[in-house]
């Protein structure tokens, strides 16, 4: 008994050793349901209800380094992964360092997106795309902030196989064993002033395939315009990517394989994507309700390859805030689209007789 009490008393003086009062450790999380009906499923059960996700997060600063942790859980496609895991330090009030696995910065921050359903450059790892590496936020020039990266390699799976992960990012086949490999970021972003905000991103990286021990450039650029007009709110984006790639052959690839939430589908691995968003925010006082935000997505893809079709997203829909819940309507609409209809080839060669094809979806998540 007198060695527990002397071990409970070690344990106490060291923590308060070495938790400040500053000093936190906070745990969060989100559980997530979707009711969805699809126009391209003959299934007359639909609509249905399903489990989207459930996560955990933890978040804490310990003797000035700060840690970020989220998990996720999608029962649905019996798939989890981590979100993001980073460590973080300030070095000062301007110079600010993430090492782990951290958003990407490319093009509109956080999202490019308004609705649940992000915008066509997700869907090819160019939003909100996080990977393993090294990233530095300055924000000591007035209204600029400057962000440098270099990520070694994509984020970890989660389960047993490539196509585990939450952001999209080029897995290996049977025929083409390709993996993203060193890659270099750089984002600056100009507040015009109070309501706009003008932005340019690089990406430079290398795709490497371990059959050939060779690797090719994979480059990204993008500009992007981000402006608020009393209760309006407006995201452009404009992005031109090149995955170079080759099959285990040494043959130069026009699409490649893609995978994220256990499923793979190919890209143009060549295109340009053209982005537009508007929102308009609405304060209720409807029981808990206290903001409805209705908006219109559109984006795009022109691939560069000859003979492939274009892409093309549009979601209609609206976002309710309840306390700490989140609702999304959306009415999604896509052709040659791989979550809408054209699953393996829609973002890649896609098909001349491609039809609109549709998914009414409404998302409910509660977050803690």
């Amino acid at each position: 008994m007198i060695l527990k009490k002397k071990l409970l008393l070690l344990f106490l003086t060291t923590s308060v050793c070495v938790f400040s009062q500053k000093d936190f450790v906070k745990i969060g999380g989100a559980l997530r349901y979707n009711l969805y009906d699809k126009s391209w499923v003959d299934d007359k059960t639909d609509p249905q209800l399903a489990w989207d996700t459930w996560r955990i997060n933890v978040d804490a600063q310990v003797a000035g380094i700060d840690m970020s942790f989220e998990y996720r859980f999608y029962p649905a496609d019996d798939s989890h992964f981590i979100h993001h895991g980073w460590l973080g330090y300030a070095f000062n009030d301007d110079l600010y360092m993430k090492l782990g696995v951290s958003q990407v910065p490319f093009g509109i921050s956080k999202f490019a997106s308004h609705s649940w359903w992000f915008q066509i450059p997700y869907y090819v790892g160019l939003e909100d795309d996080y990977d393993m590496g090294l990233k530095f936020d300055y924000t000591g020039i007035e209204n600029l902030t400057l962000n440098i990266a270099y990520y070694h390699q994509p984020e970890p799976q989660g389960a047993s196989n490539y196509s585990s992960r939450y952001s999209y990012d080029i897995t290996p086949t049977a025929t083409a064993s390709v993996v993203e490999h060193g890659q270099f970021n750089l984002r600056a972003a100009y507040q015009l002033n109070d309501n706009i905000e003008l932005g340019l991103s690089g990406q430079y990286g290398r795709n490497y395939n371990s059959v050939l021990q060779n690797s090719e450039v994979s480059t990204a650029f993008a500009g992007h315009l981000v402006a608020d007009f009393g209760n309006f709110n407006f995201k452009g984006e404009y992005v031109n990517y090149n995955y170079g790639a080759r099959d285990n052959l040494g043959n130069t690839l026009d699409k490649i394989q893609m995978s994220a939430y256990g499923y793979d589908y190919n890209i143009a691995t060549r295109g340009s994507i053209y982005v537009a968003g508007l929102a308009y925010s609405i304060n209720v006082d409807f029981g808990p309700v206290t903001n409805i935000q209705p908006y219109l997505d559109y984006s795009m893809i022109n691939k560069s390859a000859n003979g492939f079709e274009t892409t093309q997203h549009f979601v209609p829909g609206f976002l309710i805030t309840a306390g700490n819940v989140y609702t999304y309507v959306d009415y999604a609409l896509g052709k040659n689209n791989a979550w809408l209809g054209e699953w393996t080839n829609g973002l890649a060669e896609g098909s001349p007789t491609a039809k609109w094809e549709s998914r009414f979806n409404i998302n409910m998540g509660f977050y803690f």
